[in-house]
């Protein structure tokens, strides 16, 4: 029975792993043997990169610098704090989050939303990192007995495509298939208690409101009363029973009642996300402006923002920088009102002014990279590339293997007609975001271009031969 391709793509992309990886004994915890931690960190990269391409993934920096902040502050409280993580949000209205194998964790902007404090946002992410932790995706496959990974990686891939998007996911292999797949990736009752207990514990620990796990779940079970089959797809993955509910509230009892305010953090990137959503830039500033005198001086603040942001999807500029400059006055130490301006600046081609406050922001933030990589697009755009370059050069080095850094090297070349590196790390780019056939195509750009030396040619062809193969094992496991 053939696979899918879009599914088989998914588990091809990792330079570790191929079509004749050896059969692992037993991915689950009950033998004592698990993958090692090398496959384990490929398996996590390709599932990355593979969901790159069928779900929407925010790469809104603050948005990332947001949800990896939480978790990892989650993460730190946990039974495994030194664990490899990775959190990001899927730009999607349903209500959800899923644990993936090498502990990349997506949530999605639906579930943020749905949110009604930070703490409930903590307890659904909590329950994720536990399943991480807890050893719970891998357990799942004992009744597949001898899985290779990369099988096992498509079955992870076909039910998280699945809940996201049901005509790409589960819908793209037969109703047979699916069926079997479902049956093992499935959490167990004991898996969810599980979840649920070591998850409390974080949350009380990481200083967050335990009682909001009960609380947002019991939303969630109303919500499928009102819906029916309209429910939160959270539900569907994760079942919630009265019991389960009765059962995190006893726990959370236990631990001592605090006040937990959520952070003005939480409330900013609520009101950005809003503005992502499918609502029309008129239906966001009514929203906002209903909205303006409720609540307390910051969370009048985060309308008055999201208004801002609603005025320049209409390029409203001037409107929604007159916003933002009485935010920077009023809350001056509140990150998020400059960077906006200064988003806005460039959008309006005032270069200068944005420069002005990207090195303010970078004073104040010197380990926050996204700062960086605002100023090389600036410096790209007034044709200051070697200045680009060398601030490039100034990003640490665990970011220099991402998206984001190889898009911005590949500007800089081109803006200093170097085709030859232009091409070469658009190709890692494409790669990075899981566009295999695109890399091959960028690489053969490259080998084609001028200025090419012996060194750079055997570092092509390094390449290309490694993108080959992927796509030359794509079309063997079709077979």
């Amino acid at each position: 029975m053939k696979l899918a391709p879009l599914l088989l793509s998914f588990f091809l992309s990792s330079p570790l792993l191929s079509a004749n990886e050896i059969l692992l004994p037993d991915m689950g915890d009950s033998t004592g043997t698990l993958i090692s931690p090398a496959q384990e960190k490929a398996l996590g990269a390709s599932f990355f990169r593979s969901i790159q391409t069928q779900l929407e993934i925010s790469n809104d920096p603050e948005v990332q610098h947001y949800i990896q902040s939480i978790g990892y502050h989650l993460v730190a409280s946990s039974d495994s704090p030194s664990a490899p993580f990775h959190f990001f949000v899927v730009l999607a209205d349903d209500i959800n989050a899923f644990a993936g194998p090498g502990g990349f964790i997506g949530v999605n902007s639906g579930l943020i939303l749905n949110s009604n404090n930070e703490s409930e946002l903590a307890s659904v992410m909590a329950h994720e990192i536990a399943h991480v932790t807890q050893r719970h995706i891998y357990r799942s496959y004992e009744a597949a007995s001898q899985l290779s990974l990369p099988a096992a990686a498509a079955l992870i891939a076909a039910i998280v495509v699945a809940t996201q998007a049901p005509d790409v996911g589960i819908g793209a292999i037969s109703a047979v298939q699916a069926g079997s797949i479902q049956a093992q990736i499935n959490f167990t009752r004991s898996n969810e208690q599980e979840a649920d207990r070591v998850g409390i514990k974080t949350l009380a620990k990481a200083q967050f409101n335990p009682r909001s796990m009960p609380t947002f779940f019991e939303k969630l079970q109303q919500a499928s009363r009102y819906y029916g089959s309209a429910a939160p797809e959270y539900l569907r993955t994760h079942p919630i029973t009265s019991s389960r509910i009765a059962d995190t509230r006893n726990r959370a009892e236990s631990y001592p009642y605090r006040q937990v305010p959520d952070s003005q953090n939480y409330r900013l990137i609520k009101a950005k996300l809003r503005t992502y959503s499918a609502m029309s830039a008129q239906d966001l500033i009514a929203y906002f402006t209903n909205r303006l005198s409720l609540g307390t001086a910051e969370q009048k603040a985060a309308m008055q923002y999201g208004l801002a942001l609603s005025y320049a999807k209409q390029e409203r500029y001037q409107i929604a920088q007159g916003i933002l400059k009485k935010l920077i006055t009023s809350f001056p130490s509140q990150e998020q009102y400059l960077s906006a301006s200064a988003h806005l600046s460039t959008l309006e081609g005032n270069t200068t002014e944005a420069k002005k406050a990207y090195a303010l922001l970078e004073k104040r933030s010197p380990y926050n990279d996204q700062y960086k990589f605002s100023t090389v697009t600036l410096l790209i755009k007034d044709n200051q590339a070697q200045q680009a370059l060398q601030r490039l050069k100034e990003i640490p080095y665990h970011r220099q293997n991402g998206p984001d850094y190889f898009l911005s090297l590949a500007k800089t070349y081109e803006k200093l007609s170097n085709p030859l590196n232009f091409h070469r790390y658009m190709a890692e780019y494409h790669y990075s975001v899981g566009q295999t056939h695109q890399a091959i195509l960028q690489i053969k750009l490259a080998q084609k271009a001028k200025n090419n030396n012996f060194y750079l040619s055997a570092i092509l062809e390094d390449r290309f031969n490694f993108f080959s193969n992927e796509l030359l094992a794509l079309k063997q496991l079709q077979e």
